[in-house]
């Protein structure tokens, strides 16, 4: 089993962060973006398809739901993610497009793509 407890925090902390900001902010544009609620999509749909990647499950749309369920949307994902890479045994490998990676690998890149959608949001 792997430790998702980085990725379960870092997730929560960053979709309350968004559920706690006012409509100005969510709208607002960050480099990359059209908006701090876009860039939180964009993180959701990849946390997203890295769950049923790790699933083994088929490739699904992640609707958009509207910038004020951004956060909502974000935890999902990322619970989603959390649950899925903590089922998998040591070792196994997640069947991604690019070719098969580690689920520990997958579960840092994860953190660290969250992370850094905090500091692009910030």
């Amino acid at each position: 089993m792997h430790d998702v407890q980085p990725l379960v925090e870092a997730v929560d902390k960053l979709a309350d962060r968004f559920r706690s900001l006012p409509q100005s902010k969510l709208l607002g544009a960050v480099p990359g973006h059209p908006s701090r609620a876009a860039a939180a999509l964009v993180l959701a749909r990849r946390l997203a398809a890295l769950a049923l990647a790790a699933e083994s499950g088929p490739e699904r749309e992640f609707p958009d739901a509207g910038a004020f369920a951004a956060g909502d949307q974000l935890a999902v994902a990322g619970h989603d993610l959390a649950a899925a890479l903590a089922a998998l045994p040591e070792g196994a490998a997640v069947a991604l497009p690019d070719g098969p990676a580690a689920a520990a690998e997958v579960l840092a890149g994860a953190v660290a793509a969250v992370r850094e959608t905090a500091e692009l949001c910030a």
